[in-house]
């Protein structure tokens, strides 16, 4: 049966149906356009990410789900893709990526720290002890993934004076955009010392 919802996921408007029944992917060239760049965004990422089978795609409420569309645990790698065929799949609306046990992949995620693009000062101290490494936009656009190489046995969620930061290493997926912040490099720095200094 054909998606009866534009596949750009966020506008969750309606598709109009067009000649001989036929059913458009986009509502409007706006949502196609913006389809586009997150793909072109999505297929832009470090190696040490796209090497791996730990993708999923993910659905408008950031649930992981597999490339035929069911859901995806972060427990059972059988499910797992490629990014190829995560980047291929029309399910949801995006990809997302498994944080796996001995991986030595790690994500510190920065939440409502970009305001109209302006990053807040605790993020930006943040960013600057971290070697040069990937750092995306997060989904919401008002948050940054910093991915590197740590090794995070245990996530952790810090709340610190109205602050949230989330770090993880294993047993999550992380919704991703492939939106560079700034002019980051794409690859995978040691970010272990700003891990432990976050605990």
């Amino acid at each position: 049966m054909a998606n009866t919802v534009c596949e750009q996921g966020s506008c969750g408007n309606a598709l109009p149906v067009a000649g001989r029944g036929r059913v458009p992917r986009f509502c409007s060239t706006r949502c196609r356009v913006a389809a586009h760049r997150a793909r072109r965004a999505e297929s832009a990422l470090p190696k040490e990410l796209t090497r791996r089978r730990r993708w999923v795609r993910r659905d408008v409420r950031k649930a992981p789900r597999t490339t035929d569309g069911a859901y995806a645990s972060v427990a059972d790698g059988s499910v797992w893709s490629t990014h190829a065929d995560a980047l291929r799949s029309r399910a949801g609306v995006g990809l997302g990526y498994v944080l796996a046990e001995g991986d030595g992949v790690a994500c510190i995620d920065l939440d409502h720290c970009l305001d109209g693009g302006q990053l807040a000062a605790w993020a930006r101290d943040i960013l600057d002890r971290c070697p040069a490494t990937f750092v995306e936009v997060s989904v919401s656009g008002a948050g940054l993934h910093i991915w590197g190489r740590a090794t995070v046995t245990r996530g952790r969620r810090i709340r610190r004076d109205g602050v949230v930061i989330e770090i993880y290493g294993q047993a999550r997926y992380i919704a991703v955009t492939g939106r560079r912040f700034e002019q980051c490099p794409a690859r995978l720095a040691d970010i272990s010392e700003v891990v432990a200094s976050l605990t």
